[in-house]
């Protein structure tokens, strides 16, 4: 059963690549204006999750729910216009676009009624991104790239806005300035989000709950501040790692 009033819920989801099992029957809920985090080393299932999640590849088994709307077998671009917005692991921005540009591509799906007022909100939230409105997204910088990436997927409106590494390859201090402005997107405006994040420590701090997903299985969960003081979890993924 799903949990009661979960925006999100995942249940039993198997997913396959070929003959190689990704996901082992993974459950996992979002509610309603949630950070929620899974954290775990590269290649535990984490990227495939979130991939299944917004239906490519889609799961082989179990069900995967959405404000109480079975959406399992559902295409991605049908996914996208229900109000999930993703921002996929290695950023993947129009290289040859504008920044401009990129963000009118986010703003697409939601209709462009809202673009000027939206785009105003995004300068705020992200500084760096109004400063390069009209460059070219392959000239821009990995931390900029990963701006303009958060950016572009809040241009759609999303109700559920999912991450996958944020914060990977970038330097401390821009790994910070995203971290906090996710952390104020979820304030101010209540927006729901789910992270998938090899930085446990950041992803922690700042998520309402968490996941560890360890070889296509959730193993652990609970408040992100119960997971940081798991001794488990330190050992596995702490230790060392508070950049």
């Amino acid at each position: 059963m799903s949990e009661a009033g979960a925006l999100l819920s995942v249940r039993g989801v198997k997913t396959y690549y070929g003959k190689i099992i990704a996901l082992k029957g993974v459950d996992v809920d979002v509610r309603q204006g949630e950070i929620v985090t899974m954290i775990g080393a590269n290649g535990a299932g984490k990227s495939t999750l979130m991939m299944t999640i917004f239906g490519t590849p889609q799961a082989r088994e179990g069900t995967i729910t959405y404000e109480g709307r079975d959406i399992t077998k559902m295409p991605s671009h049908q996914i996208s216009r229900l109000g999930i917005a993703q921002s996929p692991e290695g950023r993947r921005i129009f290289p040859r676009m504008t920044v401009f540009e990129n963000l009118q591509m986010g703003a697409a799906v939601a209709g462009m009624q809202h673009f000027d007022e939206d785009l105003e909100k995004i300068c705020a939230l992200f500084p760096r991104v109004k400063e390069r409105l009209q460059q070219r997204g392959g000239t821009l910088s990995g931390g900029e790239q990963q701006m303009v990436a958060i950016a572009r997927a809040l241009m759609a409106r999303p109700k559920l806005l999912m991450l996958d590494e944020p914060s990977l390859g970038l330097a401390p201090l821009i790994v910070k300035q995203i971290f906090e402005a996710i952390k104020e997107l979820n304030r101010s405006q209540g927006l729901t989000v789910f992270l998938v994040e090899q930085n446990a420590f950041h992803a922690l701090k700042l998520a309402h709950r968490g996941y560890v997903m360890v070889n296509g299985v959730i193993t652990m969960s609970g408040s992100g501040k119960e997971l940081l003081a798991n001794p488990q979890v330190r050992a596995a993924y702490l230790e060392g790692g508070r950049h």
